[in-house]
Parts: C-alpha cells; sequence; structure tokens
C-alpha cells in the first residue's frame, strides 16, 4: 500500500518602493480583482495564500512594506526573510525610482547575492499623460546594468499585475503555471512549466 503525500512549498515576495507608488494596489488587485484609488499609509502588512500550484500546495506570503524609510530594522528583516523581491516606482514620479535604486543597492547587500530574484515594477502606466520616467531609459538600466526584470503596470487599469507575480514566483523557481484558484478574472498564466533560469542579458522579460 502507498500513501500520496503532497510537498508544501512556502514562497514569500517582499514588495518595496517609496511612498504612493501602489504596492498596496497592486497587491490588493492581485488577490481581490480590487482597486482603491485612496492612498492609506502602510506600516507593514503580511497578506498570506494557499494554492495549489502544478499540484503542489504552495504558501504565498505577500509583504507589504512601508515606503517610509523611518523603519530600517523593520526593512533589514523583510529583506532577510524575503524569496523575491518587487521594487515598485511610479512612472510620473522620478525619485520614487531613485529610491528603487537604493532599495536594490541595500537588498544585493544584506543578502549578500547578485542573483537574488528582484523584478522592478514601473506602475501607473496609465498616468501617460504625467509621464516622467522613460520606459526605455528603465529598461536599458534593470536589464542591461543590473540584470533584473523589468515591467510597467497599472493596478488601476489591471494591466500586466499577473505578469508581475508570474515573474516574482518564477524567479523564485515555482512553476510558471498555476491552478483556476490563483487565476484573477480575465487572466491567466501561460502553459509553460517549466522553471526560469537566474535573469541574464538575453533573457528579456519587459512588457510594455
Amino acid at each position: 500500500m502507498s500513501l500520496e503525500v503532497k510537498e508544501k512549498t512556502e514562497v514569500r515576495l517582499v514588495f518595496m518602493g517609496a511612498a504612493g507608488v501602489g504596492k498596496t494596489a497592486l497587491i490588493k488587485r492581485f488577490l481581490q480583482d480590487g482597486f482603491d484609488p485612496k492612498h492609506r499609509r502602510t506600516v507593514e502588512e503580511l497578506h498570506c495564500k494557499e494554492y495549489e500550484v502544478a499540484g503542489v500546495k504552495v504558501t504565498i506570503n505577500i509583504m507589504d512594506t512601508s515606503g517610509s524609510y523611518s523603519f530600517p530594522a523593520m526593512r533589514k528583516l523583510s529583506i532577510q526573510n524575503g524569496d523575491a523581491f518587487a521594487l515598485v516606482y511610479s512612472v510620473d514620479d522620478p525619485e520614487s525610482l531613485e529610491a528603487v535604486k537604493r532599495l536594490r543597492e541595500e537588498i544585493l547587500e544584506v543578502k549578500e547575492d547578485k542573483l537574488t530574484p528582484i523584478v522592478v515594477v514601473g506602475n501607473k502606466k496609465d498616468r501617460q499623460l504625467e509621464r516622467r520616467v522613460s520606459a526605455d531609459d528603465v529598461l536599458v538600466k534593470v536589464e542591461l546594468d543590473w540584470n533584473n526584470c523589468f515591467l510597467e503596470a497599472s493596478a488601476k487599469d489591471n494591466e500586466n499585475v499577473m505578469e508581475v507575480f508570474k515573474e516574482l514566483l518564477q524567479q523564485a523557481n515555482l512553476p510558471s503555471h498555476l491552478s483556476p484558484a490563483l487565476r484573477r478574472r480575465r487572466e491567466t498564466f501561460p502553459k509553460d512549466m517549466s522553471l526560469r533560469p537566474p535573469m541574464n542579458k538575453t533573457n528579456s522579460c519587459s512588457v510594455s
């Protein structure tokens, strides 16, 4: 007699960035398929959801961090415990991109690993008239200089939000095909079951 034991996996995704760039909005869009235009200050909030990924039960922990630099100890702990990082800036705020640069340096310093999974996210893509950050410039910096992944997204319009999470999960070495329980309305993952290797200069994942 044989007993089937399903493997249980746990992964922690950490969202970091300046205040007001839409970290919480991206997470809410992914988890609840909703959007709240009002900005609410976040200190630190952990969302835990269990899904079935390619037949394996996976607990996905999503850490929503503060955009304030008043909590260095909490930020360092979030970095230490994180498996993959979304560094979020707003396309209408160049200063928020500078914050991403500082956060990336801090992550690499704490993790002591240049291959730490990082996805840079230009949120608020819907604000084209207010855009002050060029997607092409960020693409060159992030993918060629930093060797990380870059995507632009809009939590408001629900554009590329699922792609952000898909990329984070792939870089955290989870299968890219998720069960219907994880799919949001009007969005599905591709049927590619392969695991993504570490990013390199020929492995582009930009979506704009």
